[in-house]
């Protein structure tokens, strides 16, 4: 598993989610968008549908009736019907079923910051995971370790 840790410090969490879900999409790769708060995945929903026109992306809530049709969800759970690879989690909880997607994106901003951390070392010598960190610097994303 490719485990990314995005520390938020500009940008908010939608416009994020947004980036990574197009990035995504360009891969050929199929997403879930993990946040238990209702709300918030309206707001990461409208996000991705009314972003940029030429990057359309399609999402909707994983328990919408043809979910498995759909490129990109949006659920509190950590289960894809529509077989996503790939997963963000963008309220910055860890599950331990995110470890069955090929990749991860923890999100996490300022008061996340020893939650990822002990995320981060959760993973600690395990030879079937690969870490990275990355940052905003100068209003890009860089990576850091």
């Amino acid at each position: 598993m490719q485990l990314d840790f995005w520390q938020l410090s500009r940008d908010p969490v939608e416009h994020v989610v947004a980036l990574i879900a197009a990035r995504t999409r360009q891969a050929g790769e199929r997403l879930l968008v993990i946040d238990s708060d209702a709300d918030r995945r309206v707001g990461l929903s409208r996000a991705m549908w009314e972003g940029d026109p030429q990057a359309f992306l399609a999402n909707g809530e994983a328990s919408a009736p043809h979910a498995a049709r759909q490129p990109i969800l949006l659920s509190a759970d950590c289960a894809a019907p529509n077989d996503a690879r790939y997963c963000v989690i963008a309220d910055g909880e860890w599950r331990a079923e995110a470890e069955g997607f090929a990749r991860v994106f923890l999100l996490f901003g300022d008061a996340d910051i020893q939650a990822a951390r002990a995320t981060w070392r959760q993973f600690d010598g395990r030879d079937d995971v690969t870490r990275s960190y990355y940052a905003q610097e100068n209003g890009k994303w860089a990576k850091k370790a």
